[in-house]
């Protein structure tokens, strides 16, 4: 069972789950191998998790007898799918399993990286601990030089070298004269050639599998012929460049200088979107902070990018007859459910409206603003 990499159309298609009647129920195993190596501290998590499903599902209020029974079939569920072996293989380190029986669901999503275990009980599945997981953009690796390319794919630490790309390139001689010259354009003719072969290549696997993100390593002084063959559908994916052995590289050597790269990406993005947030706040514009404001935003379907501090958690309410979330009381009086986490449902509302959420590890600004705020789209 091979670790899932888990993007954003993923959560989408699980934020779609709503049964009219039931739960769905949420487990999360953690599975680090510094705390959980051996088969029996396995076993021994599983069984942990799985009395705590029992526990939630028995304390479970506002429920008729069939709903009940059918959460107590979805822990069975749950319990088997765990216990059935492999969670642990291919270098999955945590598990989300999601069951309803009402709904027709029973997903179980191995994980590239650890997780808390937890169980959680609700209308829909539980996301939010998936965010920091849904990192699992496609990368595509281009490493080129005059006479050999090499072309990698896939998350950042787990990429694949899957095309090699060797052209007929003819060497420089001696000879001087009309000939030496002739020859000479040649040669650079052939090695031209040989990047738009290369760009080509790259192409053609961004077509079946498109990467969301684009690196290419080459000799500098080739940098500025080999991006202007990319495609403009890679060109506006590129986002940095290797300094790697283009032919010897090893795959853990381009597997590292990825990840560093992808690091160094993301690190950006979060800057980029905190400074739009603090910028649209400042002018009262297009940037909303604090819960209560992000939460009208995006009952307002308003929201662009939805910024969260990591591990921030809040309470609030929900209108259930429209869905509409609250930091406190709602307008009017009217009756709400109260949420003993807001942000998970904030979570679901912003991928159903496709906005983007950012969980922020890597900045503290949020702080200031109560952990949660939003750059609006108007």
């Amino acid at each position: 069972m091979a670790a899932n990499t888990i993007d954003r159309g993923h959560l989408r298609r699980l934020a779609d789950v709503r049964p009219d009647r039931g739960r769905v129920l949420s487990v999360f195993l953690n599975l680090d191998p510094s705390q959980f190596a051996t088969v029996p501290a396995r076993a021994s998590a599983i069984t942990s998790v799985v009395d705590d499903a029992q526990r939630k599902v028995k304390d479970c209020n506002g429920l008729d007898h069939e709903e009940h029974m059918w959460l107590k079939a979805d822990v069975e569920r749950v319990r088997e799918a765990l216990q059935g072996g492999g969670v642990a293989e291919n270098g999955a380190r945590g598990v989300a399993v999601f069951a309803c029986q009402a709904a027709g669901l029973l997903e179980v999503i191995p994980l590239r990286r650890p997780i808390d275990s937890r169980v959680v009980v609700d209308r829909t599945p539980c996301l939010e601990p998936l965010i920091a997981q849904a990192d699992g953009e496609r990368w595509g690796v281009l490493l080129v030089n005059r006479r050999a390319a090499r072309i990698f794919q896939g998350p950042a630490d787990l990429l694949d070298e899957t095309d090699r790309v060797e052209d007929d390139i003819h060497r420089q001689h001696d000879q001087g004269g009309w000939s030496q010259s002739n020859y000479q354009r040649s040669v650079e003719k052939d090695m031209l050639d040989h990047l738009g072969h290369a760009a080509e290549v790259l192409f053609e696997a961004h077509k079946a599998t498109p990467f969301d993100r684009v690196l290419i390593g080459c000799p500098q002084e080739l940098t500025g012929e080999v991006e202007s063959r990319l495609h403009a559908y890679l060109r506006e994916r590129l986002v940095g460049r290797l300094q790697l052995d283009v032919e010897n590289a090893s795959l853990d050597e381009v597997r590292a200088a990825t990840t560093s790269e992808r690091e160094a990406f993301e690190t950006r993005r979060e800057r980029e979107a905190l400074d739009r947030l603090a910028e649209g706040v400042g002018r009262g514009a297009r940037g909303v902070g604090g819960l209560a404001g992000t939460l009208a935003a995006l009952n307002e379907a308003r929201v662009e990018t939805l910024l969260i501090a990591d591990g921030f958690r809040a309470r609030g309410a929900r209108d259930p007859s429209t869905s509409l979330l609250y930091a406190d009381d709602a307008p009017g009086g009217r009756e709400l459910e109260p949420l003993s986490d807001v942000v998970e449902p904030a979570i679901e509302k912003a991928l159903d409206q496709s906005a983007e959420v950012l969980r922020i590890t890597r900045h503290d600004d949020l702080g200031p603003l109560g952990g949660i705020g939003a750059v609006l789209r108007y």
